[in-house]
């Protein structure tokens, strides 16, 4: 069993953790503080290939794999975890399922541009009444002449509204002649008419990563927006969330690689008691347990992704890898809070950002609470 990774992974690998030490990080601050939306970094990303590493060339990308998209991920995401949700949701969710579900011309169509980066895309689920309980959505869709109709609403869809978002991806309710209901898959452009967005979240975290409300209101689009097979948009959504959860993993792992060598770097510098606060057992084990932990989250989303590229089973191992790094990335948060002590409670030093930023990891793609559901049911 051979733990190294390629000449190609390491390059990504470099590529990225250059790219995230040198044009993100100097501003990851300034961006949280402001909540304006980073579109220089990103054209930036999309000039480097990064939304499309794992597609082949013929639509957009550069032929690589989800190790390496997930390694890209990790980087982007130690110097600023937002910027890897734009991954996440852009290349892991949506293009994935534009590229495992569509059809040729969707694929010419929407994921080209999406995998080159000159576009983004959304992913519309959950719902003010479906959140874990994502069978529960009530948005529905019904044929009308050559046009679906689609009334609903879905909530904190994350990227829409972002200038450079050129879709969301929605499941929707619909019933067949037969009186058969079932849920499918839409692609909905912005800018159909009877799509608006509805209200901007504001969260204590993520803040320059736009989250709305999206509101269909006999919203018309083609039927050529139908995405992938009828009766399978509910299982397709969740096929691509399993991808998505590595993703989360990915990210979790580079947030808590800030939280580390943050509370590294300080724990030896800051002196109390006449020596560095690291020489202290209560402050040295919290780095070793962090660093162990970091380690042992990124072997498992490396080997939920191998057997993803593989085409293997991998439903537990992402399960484990999200629920696992996502976990640990919320406690190396507080512990380099508590390192920091007061100055952890202070804007100006970036703990006090990772630590509002890292519980989200727990509930996008699938709370804590449903990963241990899954794991569970496949035991």
């Amino acid at each position: 069993m051979d733990f190294r990774l390629s000449e190609e992974h390491q390059m990504i690998r470099d590529m990225a953790r250059k790219f995230a030490d040198e044009v993100i990080a100097p501003r990851a601050e300034e961006m949280e503080a402001t909540g304006e939306y980073p579109y220089d970094i990103m054209e930036r990303m999309a000039g480097l290939g990064m939304m499309g590493i794992p597609f082949p060339p013929e639509y957009g990308g550069s032929g690589g794999d989800w190790v390496g998209m997930h390694l890209c991920i990790e980087e982007i995401s130690r110097a600023d975890v937002t910027l890897g949700g734009l991954l996440d949701v852009t290349t892991s969710v949506v293009g994935q399922e534009l590229f495992v579900f569509g059809t040729e011309a969707q694929k010419k169509k929407w994921l080209v541009p999406m995998a080159r980066g000159r576009e983004i895309g959304a992913f519309g689920l959950t719902e003010p009444g479906a959140g874990s309980d994502a069978a529960a959505i009530k948005t529905a869709a019904v044929v009308e002449g050559g046009s679906w109709v689609i009334n609903g609403t879905k909530q904190f869809i994350t990227n829409i509204g972002l200038d450079n978002a050129s879709l969301v991806i929605i499941t929707a309710r619909t019933r067949d002649a037969s009186g058969r209901d079932s849920i499918n898959t839409f692609i909905v452009p912005k800018g159909t008419a009877g799509f608006t967005l509805g209200k901007k979240y504001d969260k204590m975290g993520w803040r320059h990563s736009a989250t709305h409300e999206c509101v269909f209101e006999d919203c018309r689009i083609p039927r050529d927006h139908f995405l992938g097979k009828e009766g399978k948009g509910f299982a397709q959504h969740l096929a691509v969330l399993e991808t998505g959860r590595i993703s989360i993993a990915a990210m979790s792992v580079g947030l808590a690689r800030a939280c580390f060598d943050a509370s590294l770097k300080y724990a030896k510098e800051r002196v109390q008691f006449g020596k560095p606060i690291f020489s202290f057992q209560s402050i040295s084990f919290k780095l070793a347990d962090m660093a162990m932990h970091i380690e042992l989250a990124r072997n498992m989303y490396l080997k939920a992704a191998w057997l993803k590229d593989n085409n293997l089973p991998h439903t537990l191992e992402a399960a484990y890898a999200k629920l696992f790094a996502s976990e640990m990335a919320e406690r190396s948060a507080s512990d380099a809070f508590q390192i920091h002590g007061g100055y952890g409670f202070m804007n100006e030093y970036a703990v006090s950002r990772y630590f509002k930023t890292s519980k989200i990891l727990q509930i996008v793609e699938g709370t804590s609470e449903i990963q241990r559901l899954v794991i569970s049911r496949n035991l």
